[in-house]
């Protein structure tokens, strides 16, 4: 019985029956010479011999090197050459995520992930969207990128996060990295790791322990005066964590390394590989694509909005609204008692007002106005992004109050809910969700006022939007031929429409006044 000798996997402990061309892991076997071993096993010697004079397996790695010249040596004429087109075949690259900078002892204290991307396909979209999830990140989830340099490589992603106030234990971050390339199907990889948050007292020691115990090949240590020796040309990827203590003495000889060489040091680092999860697509993705809709609720009840206006973008616009050209995606009125004032105030709201996005730290807004705005009454400066939070009074603008005043009533781990707090409230609220982005079930880690509570579950997938019933988990997706009114948390009297501002008839086009929402002309009245 050998061991295993393929170069490629010199860490592998499995044994090979004689005359056997794989081992027990599937690793391929280098054929022997006639009369002797290949690794220089002389005949009537046997293998735990040879093994003896070196310095283990990594040492009779080097011995193995050119298994195939002794072949070829020991061939008499007229004997077939050996094939090796099985010893040729091309191995599998699997695409990782490598993380690094995971410093344990910093418990309690801010830490940074260091992420790049390795083997990924080169059929990929130039810029791949990270979406990450764990109780560890502020609120709950965060969103990056991952964008490809001229020559081919990926330029690493930094996530922050912190400790403080979590309980020690280990603590789940989810990873989905997302492809999209237009007229293709998306392609998504996921992969799902831990991170240690050890006691406040523990030792270096004892977190390397835990954590070297899983994630090293070898694993070497000299303890009462003994030696340690680890000697080899290394492979392909060599993982070694290599310890002495108590007068011991550590050795580490790897002349000339071919591959990879991790060793352990106070940082951890380790490679998770990514599963590609998604099949593509062949029919269409969403039987009703959309980035913009609304419900529209035809006798709304006292508390409740003729409106939810829903807005599925990477960043979305608030503005003063203008029915030709608008400049906003969520267009804004003043608000009398009245009714809506068109001409008055409603032009003291900027075309491009304020900006929300999903940023690194949950749900964002910015300042983008002549005008201002104020946050619980404090303007931020201008261009200066802030972090939403439950039950931020949002005012447009700084200088008049009163123009349009909303209110943060829900933060999801995929979308904001405002509503209006002003003469207004009961014409419109706002859902701002992070497209192509699915909410899992159950919803985690949701922060919801009582009027953002009683709203529809939603989400945008697949190029539209979904209602998730939150008891059942049944998904279903939109379209203005479904029936609104038999979902749940959905009010009786509403329709789903493919615009964010269906009441809003008419466009005018050459002169031609339609219908948004049956492409017919308009009434003349309308116009």
């Amino acid at each position: 019985m050998n061991k295993c000798r393929n170069t490629d996997h010199p860490h592998c402990t499995f044994w090979v029956a004689p005359g056997q061309l794989v081992c027990e892991g599937g690793h391929a076997q280098a054929a022997p010479a006639a009369g002797a071993d290949a690794i220089g096993q002389t005949p009537g010697q046997t293998l735990a011999q040879t093994l003896g004079q070196s310095y283990g397996l990594l040492s009779a790695v080097r011995n193995a090197r050119a298994p195939q010249a002794s072949v070829v040596a020991a061939l008499q004429p007229g004997e077939a050459e050996p094939s090796y087109e099985r010893l040729a075949a091309p191995i599998r690259v699997r695409p990782q995520l490598r993380i690094s900078g995971f410093d344990p002892r910093a418990a309690g204290g801010r830490q940074t992930l260091k992420m790049e991307l390795r083997g990924m396909p080169g059929d990929c979209a130039p810029r791949l969207a990270l979406q990450l999830s764990s109780e560890l990140i502020s609120n709950g989830a965060a969103r990056q990128q991952f964008v490809r340099s001229v020559d081919g490589d990926w330029c690493p992603v930094f996530v922050e996060f912190s400790s403080r106030d979590r309980e020690h234990g280990q603590y789940q971050i989810t990873t989905q990295i997302l492809s999209q390339l237009p007229g293709q199907p998306a392609r998504k990889w996921e992969c799902t790791f831990v991170i240690l948050v050890p006691r406040l007292d523990a030792s270096l020691t004892e977190i390397h322990r835990i954590f070297l115990s899983t994630h090293k090949n070898v694993r070497v240590m000299a303890d009462d005066a003994s030696i340690a020796r680890v000697s080899g040309q290394g492979g392909d990827s060599m993982d070694i964590d290599v310890t002495a203590r108590n007068a011991g003495i550590a050795h580490l000889d790897l002349s000339a390394p071919a591959g990879k060489v991790d060793l352990g040091f106070s940082t951890i680092a380790w490679d998770e590989d990514l599963i590609e999860i998604d099949m593509p697509r062949t029919g269409p993705a969403h039987p009703h694509p959309s980035r913009a809709a609304s419900f529209v609720n035809a006798a709304p009840e006292a508390g409740a909005q003729r409106h939810v206006r829903l807005f599925a973008l990477d960043e979305c616009v608030f503005g003063r609204f203008e029915l030709v050209d608008p400049e906003a995606h969520a267009l804004l009125h003043h608000y009398t008692p009245e009714g809506i004032d068109t001409a008055g105030l409603t032009r003291r709201l900027s075309g491009r007002h304020a900006v929300i996005r999903r940023g690194s730290h949950g749900f964002e807004i910015e300042d983008v106005s002549r005008y201002g705005l104020l946050l619980d009454g404090v303007w931020p400066g201008k261009h200066k992004p802030v972090p939403l939070r439950l039950g931020m009074r949002i005012e447009l603008s700084a200088s008049i109050k009163g123009i349009a005043v909303l209110e943060v009533t829900g933060l999801l781990p995929h979308g904001v809910i405002l509503h209006r707090i002003d003469d207004g409230a009961r014409a419109e609220c706002f859902i701002v969700l992070a497209p192509e982005t699915h909410p899992g079930y159950p919803l985690r880690r949701a922060q919801t006022a009582p009027a953002a509570a009683a709203l529809p579950l939603l989400f945008h997938l697949d190029g539209g939007f979904w209602h998730l019933d939150a008891v059942t988990g049944k998904e279903t997706a939109l379209a203005p031929t479904v029936q609104a009114d038999k979902l749940s948390r959905v009010a009786p009297h509403t329709r789903f429409a493919s615009d964010a501002y269906p009441e809003s008839w008419i466009i005018r086009t050459s002169g031609v006044a339609y219908d948004t929402e049956t492409a017919a002309p308009a009434e003349a009245d309308h116009v």
